[in-house]
């Protein structure tokens, strides 16, 4: 979600509070009073009355307790009692992503829409480009039919005063795959066949009724019990919080965590694994070949362009590659990765090794809740640490560098192409490489504009991430390096 600041937005509020009523000596009878303290009846209310407002709030808090607000239709079930039953399952299942109707403002339809702005010109530009006669000049101002409006948008780039505007619903115009459309009542709705799980509805909607499911109350279950969680936190958090990586890791400590290892290790064996099965697939006359690293990229191939499939690298995600590792080092833990990404949810529910996931706004209510503040840690070692080529992973081409550095001595048959981010121009071009071959034989896809560090869960603006995930990766000793001492 794109604020200037996260910590200041109602759903981290929210998420601070569920968390600190986790601490608290009644986790269950804390929840419920959370929608009157944050719609006391003296306060003014943000819609029609308060009583909306907190029932609003309700359903922000069942998501963040871990529920589907669509599958629950029990107005009178306090949050007490959903709190009880996230204490007590034992694992989330069903899709990750859930919609709060009633949070839903209703967006006007997409339309183009003539303003005050036009002057009634003689020339009728946008009338003479309409092909559709949709158009048409009434008392001096032009006026667009919707009925025949197929929004092309010929009349607003014809109209000299610019006075036509596009007006679209954000959710839907974020969407790749249309999979998010109003129903007969106005409302949207999610087609889950159709979800890519990407999380740019859910950062585009100014209201905020997109929501993942979260699992924070589950794994603050686990620290509770002591069990030995181990958290896999994603290279793109090298940008997120102002202290050093090392602080992080004692902080990540501090709340309860058994280890804190970096994914970027798992990054590295990607880089390798995947740089020798480009050079494999080459040898035996590929046309070219797609990275595997983002899973709403290969939930796109799976559901719309499953004709892609056959390009796509088979080589598992760093996430997967870092979870085995932790795995075999003891089969007992319970393995959290912490990422910017709503994808990686919808992954780990369908990855054996994987038993939570974590975003960083989470995390960072879960420091705020029990009062860990980063930078006054000290410093530790992770358990297990990546290297520069899984550090550059979260940044747009950081992939490809990756793949060119483990294949140095060949480096000259990589000839890679960017696909920086899904939308429905990048979703034409893929499907154009089936039929026309890619523009180039190595093709990275990001499923965010910019890379990891512009995920739908991360906290602060995605240039400044930018910059400090390249420097903390630069920095870094390259796996190559740390190959040749272990040898």
């Amino acid at each position: 979600m794109y604020f200037k600041n996260y910590d200041n937005t109602i759903h981290f509020e929210i998420m601070v509070r569920v968390a600190k009523a986790f601490h608290s000596e009644d986790f269950e009878a804390a929840v419920d009073r959370i929608p009157q303290e944050m719609r006391p009846r003296s306060q003014k209310s943000s819609r029609c009355c308060i009583y909306r407002d907190r029932a609003i709030i309700k359903y922000r808090c069942m998501a963040t307790l871990g529920f589907a607000i669509e599958n629950e239709d029990n107005e009178l079930k306090p949050l007490s009692a959903y709190a009880h039953e996230a204490l007590n399952r034992e694992r989330l299942s069903g899709n990750m992503i859930t919609f709060i109707d009633e949070a839903c403002n209703g967006c006007v339809r997409t339309h183009y829409e003539a303003t005050s702005a036009c002057r009634g010109c003689l020339a009728e530009a946008c009338v003479q480009h309409c092909p559709k006669d949709a158009v048409q000049v009434v008392n001096g101002k032009s006026v667009i039919d919707p009925d025949k409006c197929i929004k092309c948008g010929k009349c607003m780039d014809a109209c000299p005063y610019h006075a036509i505007v596009y007006i679209p619903i954000p959710c839907e115009e974020s969407c790749p795959t249309g999979a998010i459309s109003k129903d007969v009542s106005g409302k949207e709705v999610i087609d889950y066949g159709k979800c890519i799980f990407c999380g740019k509805c859910m950062a585009a909607c100014p209201f905020t009724a997109v929501l993942e499911r979260s699992q924070m109350i589950d794994v603050m279950q686990g620290l509770k019990k002591k069990q030995s969680m181990v958290a896999m936190i994603a290279p793109a958090i090298a940008g997120e919080f102002n202290a050093s990586m090392k602080q992080l890791a004692t902080a990540l400590r501090r709340i309860g965590f058994a280890d804190v290892v970096e994914v970027a290790a798992g990054a590295d064996i990607t880089a390798r694994l995947e740089a020798n099965e480009f050079i494999e697939r080459m040898e035996h006359g590929a046309p070219f070949m797609t990275t595997s690293c983002c899973p709403a990229y290969t939930e796109l191939v799976r559901k719309h362009i499953p004709e892609l499939g056959p390009f796509v690298s088979d080589t598992r995600t760093p996430m997967h590659y870092t979870a085995q590792m932790v795995k075999e080092q003891d089969d007992n833990s319970c393995t959290v990765f912490v990422g910017p990404c709503v994808a990686k949810r919808h992954e780990g529910t369908n990855d054996e090794l994987v038993d939570y996931v974590l975003t960083f706004q989470e995390l960072e209510a879960m420091f705020q809740a029990q009062g860990v503040v980063i930078s006054e840690c000290e410093e530790s070692e992770f358990g297990i640490a990546g290297c520069r080529e899984g550090r550059s992973f979260p940044v747009s081409g950081g992939v490809t560098a990756g793949i060119r550095s483990m294949i140095n001595e060949r480096a000259e048959i990589l000839q890679p192409t960017i696909v920086d981010g899904l939308n429905s121009k990048s979703l034409k071009e893929l499907k154009k490489f089936v039929k026309q071959g890619a523009p180039g034989n190595f093709v990275e896809v990001m499923g965010c504009e910019g890379g990891c560090v512009a995920g739908p869960a991360t906290i602060v603006p995605a240039r400044k991430a930018t910059k400090k995930c390249t420097d903390y990766a630069s920095s870094s000793p390259s796996a190559l390096c740390a190959e040749r001492a272990a040898d």
